[in-house]
């Protein structure tokens, strides 16, 4: 077993546990659903970084998608922020997704440096900032 694919189980074993969710995968399926979110709404140059940081599987979740339009909502709601972190986990629950979302960002914070930690959270809405750097 290679050391990214190691990193990766213990990844989505430490959000599982955290995130009371019964298998890997479900942790896998919300991971891949806040990491999606999250590029959709970082700087091309912050969301470059962060995929620099994470292991190759994660950063593809991270930069997979594009839109027409390349506008942040500079204003997002966390409510908005984790409902389309529901959407793209198969839920429909915000709410249980925003506590989603703050676990994934928990483990996540844990593979970053501060400076990255800092930058990404100055990238973000206010509210999602807050999620971000209260996790």
């Amino acid at each position: 077993m290679s050391n990214q694919s190691t990193t990766l189980d213990n990844f989505y074993q430490s959000v599982m546990q955290t995130g009371n969710l019964r298998t890997p995968k479900h942790a896998s399926r919300l991971t891949f659903a806040v990491l999606h979110t999250l590029g959709f709404n970082l700087s091309g140059g912050v969301k470059r970084e962060l995929a620099k940081a994470l292991p190759k599987d994660m950063a593809k979740f991270l930069t997979r998608g594009w839109r027409l339009i390349n506008i942040r909502h500079k204003n997002l709601s966390l409510h908005d922020f984790a409902k389309d972190v529901a959407r793209h986990n198969g839920n429909t629950d915000p709410a249980v997704a925003a506590t989603g979302v703050r676990v994934v960002f928990q483990q996540i914070k844990k593979m970053l440096d501060d400076d990255l930690i800092r930058r990404v959270g100055r990238d973000l809405s206010p509210e999602v900032r807050e999620l971000w750097l209260a996790a």
